[in-house]
């Protein structure tokens, strides 16, 4: 009976972990929360149409309270997002910013710093979507580039 449950913690553990890892990526302010993360399409079938050994995709609601932000980072896969709520600017290296709204479909950059924030008086809700694979991290934090303007 007592092995039967240690072996039902683990695998709790062990499943709920990379959830906690994946949601915790982000500065104070911002909250995650996974929805899916599987490598399964819908019929069962393992995802074959993702340019990686063993691919993964995450689902998850992404949260930035009002005056928050992200804090500089980078993600080494596609992503995409789709604004419930708020205005959303990003700030990308390079000098770059861009705005979303509620509404808005986001292409996310790859393998590109950036940081966004929220600076209206209502959360920015969003459902973002990562298109990984097995050990991948979805947000690799990073330091704020040195410069936010291109040299001239």
């Amino acid at each position: 009976m007592i092995v039967k449950k240690g072996i039902w913690l683990w695998a709790v553990i062990l499943f709920v972990m990379p959830l906690c890892v994946s949601a915790g990526e982000y500065n104070a302010g911002v909250r995650g929360k996974v929805i899916l993360h599987t490598d399964k399409m819908s019929n069962g079938e393992p995802i074959d149409y993702l340019d990686k050994d063993h691919p993964r995709v995450t689902v998850m609601t992404v949260e930035i309270e009002p005056g928050k932000e992200t804090g500089w980072h980078s993600h080494p896969m596609e992503v995409y997002a789709y604004v419930l709520s708020g205005r959303l600017t990003v700030e990308i290296e390079g000098g770059k910013t861009t705005e979303f709204k509620k509404g808005d479909a986001i292409i996310e950059v790859v393998n590109v710093r950036h940081n966004g924030i929220n600076k209206g008086k209502i959360p920015v809700k969003l459902i973002v979507f990562y298109l990984g694979g097995e050990g991948l991290p979805t947000v690799i934090k990073s330091d704020k580039p040195q410069t936010l303007h291109p040299e001239p």
